[in-house]
C-alpha cells in the first residue's frame, strides 16, 4: 500500500502515523500519536469529515485508505482498552487465530482485576484476571495481544461449557502443531477430559508444537 495520507502534507507526519497503523489493521491511538511527536490538534484537523483519518472510538483513530480486515472491530477495541492491559480471548481470540467459524457478536477481552474502573466501549464483554497473562498464555496474531491456544480453549470451556466450537478449536489446533493433547489436558477442568480425549483422538496422532 502506498504511504498516501491523501490532505496531510507533512512527510513526518505521514510516516510516523502510518508506521503505528501498520501493524494494527490502520488504525492507532491518540496517545500512540503523541508518544510519536504528532500533535492532537493534528489528529482533530485530519479527522474532520474528508480528512484522512477517522474517528473509531473513544481516543482511536484509522487512516480511512488502509486496506479493509476482517477483524477491525476486534483491533479497535482492543486498542481502545490497551492502556489497561487488555489481551483479547475467549472466542475472539479463538476468532484472531482461525481456530473458529463462529462470528462473535461481542468482542472478549481480559484484563487485570486491578483495572475494573475502566471505561468498556459498548459490545464489549470484559473478564478479569488477578494473574498477569504471560509467557506461552500469551501470544500475538497481526500484532494484537491474544490468550494462548490452551488457555483461550480452557476459558471458553469454563465459560460457556463444551460444543462444537471447542470441538472445532481443539481439532484445528492439534491438526496445526499449535498445541497437544498434553497442554490441552494440563489447561481443561477434569470434567471435560473425556471430550477432550475424544476430540483429540479424530485429530490424530500426538506432535510437539511447531515453534513460536
Amino acid at each position: 500500500m502506498a504511504r498516501n495520507l491523501g490532505k496531510i502534507d507533512d512527510m513526518s507526519v505521514e510516516d510516523r502515523l502510518y508506521e503505528l497503523a501498520e501493524g494494527q489493521s490502520g488504525f492507532f491511538t491518540a496517545q500512540q500519536a503523541i508518544g510519536a511527536g504528532v500533535a492532537r490538534s493534528t489528529l482533530t484537523y485530519h479527522a474532520r469529515d474528508g480528512g484522512a483519518l477517522r474517528r473509531a472510538g473513544h481516543g482511536v483513530y484509522r487512516l480511512r485508505r488502509f486496506p479493509r480486515s476482517p477483524y477491525e472491530q476486534v483491533v479497535c477495541v482492543w486498542l481502545s482498552l490497551s492502556r489497561a492491559g487488555a489481551v483479547v480471548s475467549h472466542v475472539s481470540a479463538l476468532e484472531l487465530m482461525e481456530l473458529t467459524d463462529l462470528i462473535a457478536d461481542e468482542v472478549h477481552v481480559t484484563v487485570p482485576r486491578s483495572k475494573r474502573g475502566a471505561m468498556v466501549p459498548a459490545g464489549v464483554r470484559v473478564h478479569f484476571t488477578a494473574r498477569p497473562i504471560e509467557g506461552r498464555h500469551r501470544h500475538t496474531v497481526s500484532g494484537i495481544p491474544v490468550t494462548g491456544v490452551e488457555r483461550t480453549i480452557a476459558d471458553v470451556v469454563r465459560a460457556d461449557g463444551w460444543s462444537e466450537q471447542v470441538e472445532l478449536a481443539v481439532r484445528q489446533s492439534l491438526s496445526r502443531g499449535m498445541t497437544t493433547p498434553g497442554r490441552l489436558r494440563g489447561a481443561l477442568p477434569k470434567t471435560w477430559q473425556r471430550r477432550l480425549q475424544g476430540a483429540a483422538s479424530v485429530a490424530g496422532p500426538d506432535r510437539p508444537p511447531r515453534p513460536g
